[in-house]
């Protein structure tokens, strides 16, 4: 091989040496490089009041320090808004909803929405101010529950887990016209969640939404039967979504872990009392 060959493969070799190395320094380590500490996740949720802030801002302070995500909320002032504003990507997350509420939206909705991971579950209850308890309930007493398709279905679940009625079977959403058996002759009193809270002096029994119930001053003292949490109830565990494409995105799965945490629970156990249980360690 002549001396001028030699060069030229000598010269060749350097170049093509060169342009890996700057390759390597461009793009290598980059395939191993953490990804940005400044990923900003949008949450929907909805009217939510100062303690649900604390603990969304401790949810917040964490995902930032240990995952490098920000938390940026949205607030709605209905639950019509944040499965719409979350199918039409303008916010990443939502977290306002029960599994049974999801299930009816996506199917009215041909939605593609899904649980990413469980908040809490508020238990609800019978309260009366006429009886102490629920064995005192006389034959023929006229009981409240709320009137809208979820609200109602979930009332009647409670009326039968309390030993009073009997319900039609495998069906998704129950009405009056599913109670196959009534022993105590008990007349269902069909209300607005709204004004469930407020009949109850006016009736034996209602069956109030946490949300009505504080206002109406509604607590331990009237409270006649608990929700349990068993199989029927797991269907009214609060949940943070996300669209089906996105589920295993790691900035939306790092906003559940920083919110399913041990201090979480002591935020519950500290506003909420027995209310609010946070659900995702609960064995239906």
């Amino acid at each position: 091989m002549s001396h001028k060959k030699r060069k030229n493969i000598i010269i060749w070799l350097i170049i093509a040496v060169v342009i890996i190395i700057a390759a390597w320094f461009g793009f290598g380590p980059g395939l191993n490089k953490p990804k940005s500490q400044n990923h900003v996740v949008t949450v929907g949720v909805v009217s939510i009041n100062k303690s649900d802030q604390d603990i969304w801002d401790h949810t917040a302070a964490l995902a930032k320090k240990k995952y490098g995500v920000s938390i940026k909320l949205k607030n709605f002032t209905d639950y019509n808004q944040p499965n719409k504003a979350l199918k039409n990507g303008d916010i990443d997350l939502n977290s306002f909803q029960h599994y049974a509420f999801l299930k009816e939206w996506n199917k009215a909705n041909h939605g593609d929405i899904v649980a990413i991971g469980r908040t809490q579950i508020s238990p609800i209850r019978i309260y009366s101010k006429k009886y102490h308890k629920l064995s005192q309930l006389p034959d023929g007493a006229t009981i409240a529950v709320p009137n809208d398709a979820t609200n109602e279905s979930r009332s009647l679940i409670v009326l039968k887990n309390a030993g009073l009625i009997k319900l039609r079977k495998n069906k998704a959403l129950l009405t009056v016209a599913d109670i196959v058996k009534n022993p105590h002759n008990l007349k269902i009193k069909e209300v607005s969640d709204d004004q469930c809270g407020r009949v109850v002096n006016s009736v034996d029994a209602a069956i109030v939404n946490n949300t009505f119930a504080i206002p109406a001053g509604l607590g331990e003292k009237q409270t006649i039967f608990v929700e349990p949490l068993n199989k029927d109830s797991e269907k009214w565990v609060n949940i943070i979504c996300a669209r089906k494409d996105q589920k295993d995105n790691q900035d939306y799965q790092a906003v559940v872990k920083a919110y399913q945490t041990v201090e979480t629970k002591k935020l519950f156990k500290k506003y909420f009392g027995k209310m609010e249980l946070p659900a995702w360690d609960i064995k239906f």
